[in-house]
């Protein structure tokens, strides 16, 4: 009886390994996740900023268009003057004519105006550029650190899962399928009973009749509270003959 609860309590030793390596590795994937949000986030700032210099650049480039456009007008209005016949024409492409100069005036001051945006836009790009470049070595060197960190876990799970393999093989057949049973619901599945009798696993008190069989026969039995698989801390003391 006690080889029978030594295997299973080895068994059961190698379960608490992998559930506590398995625990601990919980929080990985959630942080890689965080980490790569807080870089597609920052990725994102520093794309829109390109933008607002793409479209800054664009805008400046077509009212320089349209000041060259305007200007290239305003010459061919000016050559037509002398081929009017009357004053009416020549005095109404005249007015034409300094409407579009004044209106060209306008546009150069929004271009001056439209060149200090686009270098102040510029700097503010390649700041961010910069501050993205840091920000992604430093958020890729701990996603790179937290992935061979579940890497070195998962390695350890499957090295763990072999010797889970061969502890089972111990394992007396039906007490292990009632094993596999508790343990998929709690774990550890298997508890010891302290004075005055109470179950580690669920806390409680079993009754001191059973308590007291398991004392004696050093066998094992169910808790009727919790259904883990219980014996007396007697049973697997070195000291303990085998039954």
């Amino acid at each position: 009886m006690r080889e029978k609860l030594l295997a299973l309590a080895a068994l059961q030793k190698v379960d608490l390994e992998i559930a506590a390596l398995k625990k601990s590795a919980q929080t990985y994937p959630q942080q890689l996740g965080e980490l790569e949000k807080e870089l597609g986030a920052a990725r994102s700032a520093t794309d829109a900023e390109k933008a607002k210099l793409a479209e800054t650049e664009r805008q400046k480039s077509t009212l320089e268009q349209t000041i060259v456009d305007e200007k290239d007008k305003v010459k061919k209005w000016e050559a037509r003057l002398t081929e009017q016949r009357s004053t009416r024409e020549y005095s109404a492409l005249a007015r034409e004519i300094d409407i579009a100069k004044k209106g060209n005036l306008t546009m150069a001051e929004e271009l001056v105006e439209l060149g200090k945006s686009l270098n102040q836009v510029r700097e503010t790009t390649k700041v961010k550029e910069t501050e993205f470049i840091g920000r992604q070595q430093s958020l890729s060197e701990k996603m790179g650190e937290l992935k061979a960190k579940l890497q070195e876990v998962e390695g350890q799970v499957k090295g763990l899962e072999v010797k889970r393999e061969e502890a089972a093989k111990s394992v007396d057949a039906q007490l292990l399928r009632r094993y596999d049973v508790v343990r998929k619901k709690r774990m550890p599945a298997l508890a010891s009973l302290v004075p005055p009798g109470t179950c580690l696993g669920c806390r409680l008190n079993v009754p001191p009749q059973l308590y007291n069989t398991l004392r004696t026969n050093l066998g094992f039995d169910v808790c009727p509270s919790c259904q883990r698989i219980i014996y007396a801390a007697e049973a697997l003391e070195a000291s303990a003959p085998a039954k």
